[in-house]
């Protein structure tokens, strides 16, 4: 799988940066792209000590566009405590 190869594929070359955690082109989510590349090589430490990573995706529109790892809503899949 090439979302945690170590190496950046080609086609992340020509990412944008997203500044909603979507396609910048078509608002598509980030769980309808066709390529998913996670920058684990270089994290990134907050004022907070936490490391974020660049999330690089291939929207089906052809749009690439990359987003912090940080910005990624809450899914829906994790319980939550009310």
């Amino acid at each position: 799988m090439e979302a945690f190869s170590p190496f950046p594929p080609q086609w992340t070359e020509s990412a944008i940066h997203a500044l909603e955690f979507c396609c910048p082109s078509c608002k598509a989510s980030s769980m309808e792209a066709k390529r998913v590349w996670i920058n684990r090589q270089a994290p990134v430490t907050t004022e907070d000590y936490r490391r974020k990573w660049q999330e690089f995706y291939q929207c089906h529109c052809s749009t690439v566009w990359w987003a912090w790892s940080t910005d990624r809503p809450p899914s829906d899949l994790v319980k939550r405590d009310i």
